[in-house]
């Protein structure tokens, strides 16, 4: 245990988030629960960070005894308290592992700087990778089906996970453009290799058509901006501003997949489309559940279970995936899809509470430990805003989630202050002993 890895274990975490991009061939979406090879690769990421803590290699930061431990505890009362414990158990275990052990986990093995940014090259890596894929499957019609046509850019994923690709892609816009602003900013050579980058992963993003993620994104990059630099947030947003409406009119009349996706998002107050129909039956339906079990909710993991009873006859059955890999797939919804309701609906108001209680204190840290100059404390503050907004609409599930998992873990690592390596030391008495420090 004396090899690099250990001296670095950041790897590991590298590691794990490369694995989130590994295909997982057929799969049968229902109630139970989907292991990944990211899961099993975050099991590895937790034992290491244990076996750290063990050696006295690292330590738990006391601001995160306060962040986690009031949703272990909504977590452990929802679970308790459900009509069901056998069943809720595995989704106990879930909430864990994203929301709980895995951030944790990241703390503890990125103990300085150059770990947060190995872990963010991996995240890097990922993206680029699939969205140069993404792309691909757009160009030759090998992507998921959306209006008849194999164009959707879904990356490794399949259309049996069809925003996967594009919450990756996201992610890793995100980095990189905290560490753009960060390279234009001290007039690095590395800044066409980032704009290079940023086109990239943009090309893949728009063909991914997920209109949640172009939403959240937007509200994080923005957010950015402003905070990095206000006169070049203002410079940027008019350029794409103009160019996005200078677009709009070269393509009024097009009836391109993109074009017919973003004009979809304006449509959806006034006149939804089937998929953001049923998703405003399945909020309704979460309200309902909540309003019925105030306290405690129906039980981690119950939603699908109680989802019936409190729906309208008029939401769908199912949602309807195709591409060339899985062919035609009908899947069950099973979430509110809004990571908050979900939680209201089967945690109640002390589940809920815990959650927030998690968030609050990752979004305090950051902003008592504000550094826009820094890339990490934007990439942070980005991934956090990125996902805050996200889980108006989305909840997290599939592949990802150890992804979005060690995002927060990044983000909770700068927010508790990154803890330098400990030094070995000895004793008067000629004993190794260590010394826990903090840096701020």
């Amino acid at each position: 245990m004396t090899g690099p890895w250990w001296r670095r274990p950041s790897w590991i975490a590298a590691a794990t988030v490369a694995c989130v991009g590994i295909p997982q061939g057929d799969q049968v979406f229902g109630p139970g629960v989907q292991i990944t090879t990211g899961d099993v690769a975050s099991v590895v990421l937790m034992v290491t960070a244990a076996l750290l803590v063990v050696l006295g290699r690292t330590h738990v930061p006391r601001a995160a005894l306060w962040a986690f431990g009031p949703l272990i505890a909504g977590l452990g009362a929802g679970t308790v308290l459900s009509a069901d414990i056998a069943a809720s158990m595995p989704g106990f275990l879930r909430v864990l592992q994203i929301f709980v052990l895995v951030p944790l986990a990241i703390v503890l093995v990125c103990r300085d700087r150059r770990d947060l940014g190995i872990v963010c090259g991996a995240v890097l890596g990922l993206g680029a990778a699939q969205a140069a894929y993404g792309i691909w499957q757009a160009a030759t019609g090998n992507g998921a089906a959306i209006d008849g046509d194999n164009v959707r850019a879904v990356g490794t994923f399949g259309a049996l996970d069809v925003m996967a690709m594009s919450v990756v892609a996201a992610f890793a816009f995100t980095v990189l453009t905290a560490f753009a602003l960060a390279g234009a900013r001290h007039g690095r050579a590395t800044l066409p290799i980032a704009l290079a980058g940023l086109g990239l992963l943009g090309a893949a993003l728009v063909l991914a058509l997920s209109r949640g993620t172009w939403l959240a994104l937007g509200a994080a990059v923005v957010l950015m901006l402003v905070l990095f630099d206000r006169r070049l947030a203002v410079k940027l947003l008019a350029s794409g501003a103009a160019l996005t409406l200078l677009l709009g009119v070269f393509t009024a009349g097009s009836s391109s997949a993109v074009t017919a996706r973003a004009r979809s998002m304006v449509e959806s107050v006034t006149d939804p489309d089937r998929s953001v129909n049923d998703r405003y039956h399945l909020w309704a339906a979460a309200v309902r559940m909540w309003q019925d079990n105030p306290v405690a909710g129906v039980g981690v993991k119950n939603f699908a279970e109680y989802r019936d009873t409190y729906a309208g006859i008029e939401l769908s059955s199912g949602s309807e995936t195709h591409d060339p890999v899985n062919g035609y797939t009908r899947q069950p919804l099973l979430s509110p899809h809004s990571q908050y309701l979900l939680v209201l609906a089967e945690q109640g108001v002390v589940g809920f509470a815990g959650f927030a209680a998690l968030l609050a204190a990752i979004v305090r840290g950051l902003w008592r430990r504000r550094r826009p100059r820094d890339p990490l404390w934007l990439t942070g503050v980005g991934c956090m805003t990125f996902l805050l907004v996200n889980f108006l609409y989305s909840d997290l599930g599939g592949p990802t989630a150890v992804l979005s998992a060690t995002l927060v873990g990044v983000a909770a690592a700068r927010a508790f202050g990154l803890p330098r390596p400990v030094p070995a030391l000895i004793d008067r008495n000629g004993f190794r002993v260590h010394e826990l420090e903090g840096v701020r």
